[in-house]
């Protein structure tokens, strides 16, 4: 009775908070979709070998570690936030595996150490900005320059090789055009969805996003879930580290920015609001895919790699644009 009342004055309700919120995620997902499909069928006319089966399995193992960072900015976004560190990060992760790895640790001993590794920067992250008051922008600009620092004097500037038959199947093996490593991806990001949209943890995370001062007002511990999506983002940049090394066969102490850079916009491509409230999983997922899907499409067609850094940038703004103007 209280439930049919609430729905005909149109009181957010939860069963009502969940259908408006599939409601709005569900254009962001099938524009990427139909974008990264218009943007596949232009390249393949003008490449026949962009759709060969070699071609798509390597595009989605270059996406594998993308769409890990990916959707632990998606958490972060989803609040109002943003995760700055989420390279150095993973960078700082990976160096730990290594030294660690070098020191004659067992392979998963040493990618559990720089798993936590990057989970502490994501929760010291967390604190400074529920706890110490300081933006999200300050904290994690500060822990990016920092991790990288840590990186650097950890490793000596030095990368450390890792050959181990396992990772080497992780990047070589798996099922049809799906490597290992773009599984564990795909895994992380269904197990994502699931979390953000059917746990209580995923409702606070979109209702702080919206309001912050109004879920403090019913009771939402605020700070306890803004310190968990820091440590959501922190974590899977460990779980990115291992991915990392997988594909490259060694710990690198030079942070990649462009992974940082594309994280963000894969999630504004994916749909996800800047300013918080609104979020999916599959649209910054299809996201990652079309920006790699795109660079590798610009380099097949002979465009100068100087250009490439352009036209993503252009792709960005023009997603942000449209976003920024749905209803």
């Amino acid at each position: 009775m209280t439930t049919t009342s609430a729905e005909s004055t149109g009181a957010p309700t939860p069963e009502r908070s969940r259908r408006l919120q599939l409601s709005e995620v569900s254009w962001p997902e099938l524009a990427s979709t139909i974008g990264l499909v218009v943007m596949a069928i232009v390249f393949a006319v003008l490449n026949p070998g962009y759709l060969s089966e070699g071609n798509v399995s390597a595009m989605l193992q270059a996406s594998a570690i993308l769409i890990v960072l990916t959707i632990g900015q998606t958490f972060v976004i989803a609040t109002g936030g943003i995760d700055l560190s989420v390279a150095s990060t993973m960078t700082l992760g990976a160096v730990v595996l290594g030294e660690f790895y070098a020191a004659g640790w067992n392979l998963w001993a040493a990618a559990l150490a720089g798993f936590v590794a990057a989970a502490v920067v994501g929760v010291v992250n967390g604190l400074l900005i529920s706890k110490g008051g300081i933006t999200d922008f300050i904290v994690t600009l500060g822990t990016l320059s920092a991790a990288s620092g840590l990186a650097l004097i950890v490793a000596d500037g030095q990368k450390n090789t890792i050959v181990e038959p396992v990772l080497i199947r992780m990047s070589v093996d798996g099922i049809w055009v799906f490597s290992w490593s773009v599984l564990i991806a795909l895994a992380l990001a269904v197990v994502a969805h699931v979390v953000l949209f059917h746990s209580r943890f995923g409702l606070h995370v979109l209702a702080i996003g919206g309001s912050e001062e109004s879920s403090r007002a019913v009771g939402i511990r605020t700070w306890k879930v803004k310190t968990g999506v820091y440590l959501i983002s922190g974590a899977l940049a460990g779980v990115g580290a291992l991915l990392l090394i997988a594909r490259v066969g060694a710990s690198e102490p030079a942070a990649n920015t462009s992974f940082l850079l594309n994280s963000v916009a894969a999630v504004v491509l994916g749909g996800v609001s800047l300013f918080g409230g609104r979020a999916t999983i599959v649209g910054p997922v299809v996201g990652a895919l079309l920006l790699t899907a795109l660079v590798n499409g610009l380099t097949r067609v002979g465009l100068s790699e100087f250009y490439q850094p352009l036209t993503v940038g252009i792709v960005v703004v023009l997603a942000a644009f449209i976003t920024r103007y749905q209803k």
